[in-house]
């Protein structure tokens, strides 16, 4: 059974609150759908209304989203490459 996908409240109260911990306050645009005319800031229903959307479109490519099985068979562009090392030899201990 898959859960309900969130309201636009609960989302708004997500965003908002997510936002508040990096030091953003969206209370600080204007009101409504209309930018402001002299600074050209979008309103706050606008920026949430895009946040929404970008929020429920991240949930649904990270759900899609399939780690490498166990044995190593996964589709190649899903698999993590290794990292780069000037010094490829000391990183085998690493890999046993």
């Amino acid at each position: 059974m898959t859960p309900a996908p969130p309201s636009d409240a609960e989302l708004d109260t997500m965003i908002r609150a997510r936002l508040a911990a990096s030091g953003i306050d969206l209370d600080q645009l204007p009101p409504g759908t209309t930018p402001d005319p002299e600074t050209g800031a979008p309103g706050r229903d606008t920026v949430l209304a895009s946040l929404r959307s970008f929020v429920r479109g991240t949930v649904t490519s990270l759900a899609a989203y399939q780690p490498p099985a166990p044995d190593g068979s996964a589709d190649p562009a899903l698999s993590q490459q290794r990292a780069p090392m000037m010094y490829p030899s000391i990183s085998v201990e690493w890999r046993r």
